[in-house]
């Protein structure tokens, strides 16, 4: 996708080999007009499937899914990173480690939002390790709902992550991805 690769370009800070500071627009800032692209390019890319529910981990993954769902006019259910007062019972849970952040959350979705009959597709910010995706194909799968694919918005495809979960069967589609972050310049796959 162009324009997020632009922006990536633009905006994105490179920190090391292996990280990637995307805040202003999409980790700590949102650029909405970006995300109303990031949503109808996924949309156009999962044509071909019925989607009945949206699934991702919060909170990164929130914006894109967002204008996902409102382009599909299906809901967007995120997975909770942490504990609340009303989010306790009849939970499907999984646990996901970042490396990023070097800690391991329990994530929790009520059973109520996702079932056997949905049709879901899985969206999130990164995809590196593949540890949140493979939190959320846990819990999609403890629902017996269908997975009909990831939408990740940029991939880092010098790691494993994708290439494992690709093997394994899943359909991904990577918006932007990454080649390489070494010295400190961003290059991409064609």
């Amino acid at each position: 996708m162009k324009l997020l690769k632009e922006k990536i370009e633009k905006e994105g800070q490179v920190l090391s080999d292996t990280v990637l500071k995307v805040d202003s627009f999409l980790n700590h800032q949102i650029d909405p007009l970006l995300m109303k692209e990031i949503g109808d390019e996924f949309a156009k890319r999962f044509s071909d499937q019925i989607i009945t529910k949206v699934l991702t981990i919060e909170s990164s993954g929130i914006a894109p899914s967002t204008f996902l769902g409102l382009t599909l006019g299906a809901p967007v259910v995120f997975a909770r990173k942490r504990k609340s007062l009303t989010l306790t019972d009849n939970l499907y849970t999984s646990k996901v480690h970042s490396f990023t952040k070097n800690e391991t959350n329990e994530i929790s979705v009520s059973n109520k939002f996702i079932t056997a009959d949905d049709n879901v597709v899985i969206i999130d910010d990164f995809l590196a390790n593949g540890e949140a995706l493979k939190g959320l194909i846990d819990i999609a799968n403890q629902a017996g709902a269908t997975i009909v694919g990831a939408g990740i918005v940029i991939e880092k495809g010098f790691q494993e992550g994708g290439k494992i979960l690709r093997e394994q069967g899943l359909r991904i589609e990577s918006l932007a991805n990454i080649k390489s972050l070494a010295n400190g310049k961003v290059e991409f796959y064609d």
